[in-house]
Parts: C-alpha cells; sequence; structure tokens
C-alpha cells in the first residue's frame, strides 16, 4: 500500500463493530438459551476465527450481512470438535475460549498461526489447571489440549499480567465452576466481559479497593438470550482521530462509537497535549457507553509542559493504541516516553522493536527499551518503506505516519489490517484531502 502525504482529514464516518465486544458478545450468546441477535458485528478476521471456532463446537450461528443470530443451548449446549479449533491470528479467541472449554465434559485443541503460536499462555494455563482443568501444551505455548471439568473448583485469583483477556478467561470459567470465582487486579482493564455478562443476566460482585479491584461470579451460572448492538470500534476510530489531530485544518467526526471508560485513554492523551478532541452525545446501549467523537486538526504542534511520559496503571488501557502514540509523540514538543509496555513484546509482533525500527526508517530519534522507547520530538518524518511485521496494528500506525511525512510512503504486506479492520484503507481514502 504506499501512503501518499496529506492536507487535511474530513468528513463523517461508523466504525465497523468493536472488536474485543463482538468476540465476547458472541461467545456468551452461544453459552445463553435462546437466540441472541447481534447487531453491527465486527468485520475482523479476529472474529471470524471464533465464529468458526463456535460453529466446530455445535452452535448455530446465521449471517445477515453485519448481524448474526447465535442460537445458544445454554450451560449443555457445545459438542467435542471433530478437529482442532483453528484460532487464526486471534489471541482473544484462544484465550476466552480456553475459559469456556475447561468447564466442557470433553477434549478440545486450540491452535492458530504461527504467529499466535508463538504467543505466551502460561497466564492463562495456570489458574485454569487450579481449577480443575488439565492442560497440555508445549512450553506453555499454542497447540493446547485442553480436558475440560465440570464442575470446575471456583478460586480466587491475583492477577499478575494486567491483562483483560486473563480476567475473561477466568470469568467464563467461572460460569460452570461451583461457587464463587474471583478475579483481583490491580490495574484496570477493559470491563466489556463482565457488562456483557450483566446485560445478559449474570449477576457479577464487583468491589473497589485502594490499590486493586475484583470482579466475582458465583457459578453453575445460567442465563437467557438477549438481542445485542456493538458499538463502532474506538481502537479502529484511533488511528482516523490521530490522523486528523495531526492534519492542520481536519475537521472528522465520528458517531456510534464505544467510550467505555477503559478504552478513552488515548482520547484524554491527546487532549492533555494540547489536541483538541471532544466526545458528545454519549448514551448507554446494551450495557455501553455510546457516543460521537469529533476532533480538529490542530493549527501548529501543541506544546505540553513537559515532555509526555507514560507508564504504570495507564499502560493497559493505552496497550492497543501505543505505537500509534509513538507516530503522534514525534510531532509533540519534547517528544514520548513509554515505559512499563513489555507486553507489547508479546503480541502478533513485537511492537516495541516493530514501531522503534520503523520509526528510525522516517527519520524519527529513537531510543529503545526493554519495556518501551522515548521518541524525540517534534520531528518532520519522510517517507519509507515500512515493515510492519504481520502486525495490523503497526500498519496501521505507520499508515498515519505516511500522511505527515515528506514523500511517499510504502507498507509491506498491508492486508494484515484485516485482522482487525479490513475497511481500514478504504475508509482513509474516503476522508484524505
Amino acid at each position: 500500500m504506499i501512503i501518499q502525504p496529506a492536507k487535511t482529514i474530513r468528513g463523517r464516518l461508523l466504525m465497523a463493530g468493536d472488536k474485543s465486544i463482538s468476540h465476547r458478545a458472541a461467545m456468551i450468546a452461544a453459552l445463553a438459551k435462546g437466540t441472541t441477535r447481534i447487531s453491527n458485528f465486527s468485520s475482523s478476521a479476529d472474529c471470524a476465527a471464533t465464529l468458526s471456532c463456535l460453529a466446530k463446537l455445535g452452535v448455530s450461528i446465521e449471517h445477515h450481512g453485519d448481524e448474526l443470530s447465535v442460537h445458544g443451548g445454554g450451560a449443555d449446549g457445545l459438542r467435542a470438535p471433530r478437529g482442532p479449533l483453528d484460532c487464526a491470528n486471534s489471541g482473544t479467541t484462544m484465550r476466552l475460549l480456553a475459559g469456556i472449554l475447561a468447564g466442557q465434559n470433553f477434549q478440545a485443541t486450540l491452535t492458530g498461526d504461527e504467529s499466535l503460536r508463538l504467543r505466551p499462555m502460561k497466564r492463562i494455563i495456570e489458574p485454569l489447571r487450579e481449577m480443575g482443568a488439565k492442560i497440555s501444551s508445549h512450553d506453555a505455548r499454542a497447540p493446547l489440549v485442553i480436558d475440560g471439568h465440570r464442575p470446575l473448583q471456583a478460586i480466587s485469583y491475583d492477577l499478575r499480567v494486567a491483562s483483560a483477556q486473563v480476567k475473561s478467561c477466568i470469568m467464563l470459567a467461572g460460569l460452570n465452576a461451583e461457587g464463587r470465582t474471583e478475579v483481583v487486579e490491580h490495574n484496570a482493564t477493559r470491563d466489556h466481559t463482565e457488562r456483557m455478562l450483566r446485560w445478559l443476566g449474570v449477576p457479577l460482585e464487583v468491589s473497589n479497593a485502594e490499590g486493586s479491584c475484583s470482579v466475582a461470579v458465583d457459578g453453575p451460572a445460567s442465563f437467557n438470550a438477549r438481542e445485542v448492538s456493538v458499538p463502532g470500534d474506538i481502537s479502529s476510530a484511533a488511528y482516523f482521530i490521530g490522523a486528523a489531530a495531526l492534519l492542520p485544518g481536519s475537521s472528522l467526526e465520528i458517531a456510534n462509537v464505544g467510550v467505555n471508560p477503559t478504552r478513552v485513554a488515548f482520547i484524554n492523551q491527546l487532549r492533555s497535549s494540547g489536541f483538541p478532541v471532544a466526545v458528545s452525545d454519549v448514551r448507554e446501549e446494551c450495557n455501553e457507553p455510546v457516543g460521537t467523537i469529533r476532533v480538529s486538526g490542530a493549527k501548529s504542534s501543541p506544546t505540553p509542559n513537559s515532555p509526555v511520559t507514560l507508564r504504570g496503571a495507564l499502560i493497559p488501557q493505552l496497550i492497543d493504541e501505543l505505537p500509534l502514540l509513538a507516530v503522534v509523540g514525534s510531532q509533540i514538543e519534547g517528544g514520548i516516553e513509554i515505559r512499563n509496555a513489555a507486553e507489547l513484546r508479546a503480541k502478533e509482533s513485537d511492537r516495541i522493536a516493530a514501531s522503534v525500527q520503523n520509526l528510525r526508517a522516517m527519520g524519527a530519534k529513537v531510543e529503545e527499551f526493554e519495556d518501551g522507547w522515548r521518541v524525540s520530538g517534534p520531528t518532520q518524518l519522510r517517507g519509507a518503506e515500512i515493515d510492519p511485521r504481520g502486525d495490523h496494528r503497526i500498519a496501521m500506525a505507520f499508515a498515519v505516519a505516511g500522511l505527515i511525512a515528506e514523500g511517499e510512503t510504502e507498507i509491506k504486506g498491508a492486508e494484515c489490517v484485516a485482522v482487525s479492520f479490513p475497511e481500514f484503507f478504504e475508509l482513509l481514502g474516503s476522508v484524505v484531502e
């Protein structure tokens, strides 16, 4: 994909359904009694992998454009698959399905592509084993062979890695456990699983204490189908918001997008750096906050009081947008430093190394750390050949970089954006001037 420098970003967009919410809606609907109709389901390859795995588990799913009808069979509705369940590139599919399969009375194997088979799974294997499931793997990586057990044993688990996927895995396993399953986290992560379970009638107990919070579910749980509307994906919207903020004279509106408090840290960070981004018309739909985001291009580079430093509890809430923030940081007076983000090295690619490599190719001065990087700014980026390493978020972040660079930028293997956002380049072309 060739990216030419842009003058402005102008227009009004609607995003495809939120990927994180779509995964959870389909999986939880498969466990409900009755038919759940899901509108604005994500068009991503990741969510297609979830639907494929559910179908192999005996779940009947009807497609009507971006709407789905998931016919759930309740706690006993899944059946043993005839072969391995291919999660493709989707870590969310593998980790959340592992929690569901741990509480079934059959064996199933979860596998994926080469990238997914390299990602760490010890973080879900340990708690699921504590709950009574038998899981075999090679070096705690996929393929995972799961011998489920029902009922599982309820546990209280202290989340060692700030991960909504691990939290969700344990909670979904808790639906088929005897007693109360509790997850304690010390840095807030996405709460879409909690919201979706509540929407479908599963009672949860959430408590907050100084330095930690916990969520608990009582099992075995039984719940009924209910219609679900998925908001637009704010992580997908972030690339357009970032591009519009960086290009003077831009004016962009994105309607019906999810503005869950655990997902708006990127917007808050842009605001704190002086970029004009506004959220309005906020309302709740299916237990998720939804609103309209408006952004205007800054007339000049915003100047914070000091270089931007991101670390600690902020990192889990910015995890998907950190490569994009590295690009934004290259345009800020004083630049940006991101630390405590070693988790980025275990994503679809090593996102720290990929961000550093590609920023340097575009002329930015970058210092790499084991857990992050420091980007000097402001820097006039120059067009370059970008290697996203097969990672959709790196490809999209550097498409934004290409818009503000001097000269042409070529993104190799740009088709990788289909993992989360197949419409990305088409929509980008519709608002670039």
